[in-house]
């Protein structure tokens, strides 16, 4: 199975290859490369992508170390060296939009455009919080029960086709894998007021039933971004982008094609 050792990590990633203009595209929190099967079938043919599982999660080693959002974006750009690419479109949904704009921050020349799926630049409501330190109490101390993965797949999926796939997955992970990830993803910084140093072309999409994060973060983001024309609006809750891919698939591609050499 490939594997990149980058930052200390084995980082897992699956890469369609060839000599097409390369696309990169992180997972979100309690996700891993597999959510984006319907982007890589629709976008390999005139892309070279590269799905990746993050720190913590899917096959990637992680060492168990505390880390940032800043850590996972140099583990992209280690990805990226590692595969001999200096410049590519970088992308995520949720949590790896997070990391995505950090990498457009960090490295700005080694970022074409992004692609920012059902995510934002700001931190959590802090009256959902409790809610998430809750579950995620209740995920160590009992496991991934039942009443409790069937919630938390209603956050992200919402999908009764799709969410047995994603709980069969949690089921199998240790009771306390989450704890360093779930810390990472509440203790992030806000890079909300940093929004105007990314000067590159951005595309927004966001499902409109998404109960995580809110439309309103969504518009917010992309009026931040100077490169952003607005937020494409799907069908879909958080994870839009694996319940809903056609609309999705359909405004990368348009938005991938009206990339500038």
């Amino acid at each position: 199975m490939p594997h990149a050792q980058v930052n200390g990590q084995q980082i897992y990633f699956e890469d369609t290859g060839g000599d097409r203009p390369p696309v990169i595209l992180a997972h979100g929190f309690l996700m891993d490369h597999e959510m984006f099967v319907h982007q890589v079938a629709a976008l390999r043919d005139d892309y070279r992508v590269i799905t990746w599982d993050e720190r913590g999660f899917g096959r990637t080693e992680y060492d168990g170390e505390p880390f940032t959002y800043w850590d996972s974006a140099n583990d992209c750009l280690g990805l990226l060296d590692h595969l001999g690419i200096d410049r590519a479109v970088v992308g995520g949904m949720s949590q790896g939009g997070f990391l995505s704009l950090r990498v457009a921050l960090a490295a700005p020349e080694r970022v074409r455009a992004l692609i920012l799926l059902d995510t934002q630049a700001g931190l959590e409501d802090p009256d959902a919080v409790p809610l998430y330190e809750g579950m995620r109490d209740t995920w160590v101390a009992a496991g991934p029960i039942d009443e409790l993965v069937e919630a938390v797949a209603g956050l992200i999926i919402s999908d009764p086709d799709v969410n047995p796939i994603w709980i069969a997955k949690w089921k199998q992970q240790p009771n306390d894998y989450i704890q360093q990830p779930f810390a990472t993803l509440m203790s992030r910084d806000d890079v909300t007021e940093r929004l105007g140093e990314i000067t590159c072309p951005a595309l927004v999409v966001h499902g409109l039933q998404d109960v995580s994060i809110s439309m309103e973060k969504a518009e917010a983001m992309a009026a931040g971004l100077s490169g952003c024309s607005g937020v494409v609006k799907v069908g879909g809750a958080h994870a839009a982008n694996l319940t809903n891919p056609e609309p999705v698939n359909d405004a990368i591609r348009e938005f991938l094609a009206g990339l500038a050499d």
